[in-house]
Formats: C-alpha cells, structure tokens, sequence
C-alpha cells in the first residue's frame, strides 16, 4: 500500500508541474497522459495480478506519455492549419494571433 501512496503522490506532482509549463502541446499532453497513466496503472497494478503498482505505474506512464503526445501533435497541426503565421524579425520566429487578439509563437508558447 505504501507504494500505492508513493505513486499517487508523484503522479498528484505531475499534473502540478504540468499546470506550470510554458510548452507547447506536445509536452503538456505527454506529461499529463504520463501522470493519469502512471496513476491509473498503480492502481490497477496494485488491484490485479500480484499487486505489483510500481510496474503498473511505469507501464502506465509509458502508455500514457504516448498517447498524450500523439494528441498534443494532432492539437499542433490542427492549430497550424487554422491559424495564419506571421514572421517577427526581430525575433526570427513566426507567431499567430488567436481569436482574442493574444499572440502565441510556432510553438505555443505565449509571445510578449
């Protein structure tokens, strides 16, 4: 059970850290599906089989961190699709304006 609570415990930190990321897309979506995965397999690793939550966690988190990163890349390209991309050139980097006026570069990261 200890091990339970130690997973939970690290997967809870996760999503908090994710909450605080300047990233695009693809890294917030990887590291949360990473997060629920991990929880989710501690738990269910713990419940099934020989109560093993540490493989069932790490299972999880691999699972996961692909799928959450396979969403945040379609999230990106549907973004770019929709969205028209200007040059700055004193930053060399393209940005876009969203539907509120706010201005986000290529990657997602708010432009200041």
């Amino acid at each position: 059970m200890m091990n339970l609570k130690t997973t939970a415990a690290i997967a809870a930190m996760s999503l908090l850290a994710v909450g605080c990321t300047q990233s695009g897309n693809i890294e917030r979506n990887a590291a949360g599906g990473a997060a629920a995965g991990a929880l989710v397999g501690a738990i269910i690793g713990n419940n099934v089989g020989d109560g093993d939550a540490e493989t069932g966690a790490a299972i999880g988190a691999v699972v996961g961190g692909a799928a959450g990163a396979q969403r945040g890349r379609e999230m990106d390209q549907r973004q770019q699709g929709q969205q028209q991309l200007y040059f700055d050139q004193r930053a060399q980097r393209y940005y876009y304006v969203d539907q509120y006026g706010n201005t986000y570069w290529q990657n997602g990261e708010r432009r200041s």
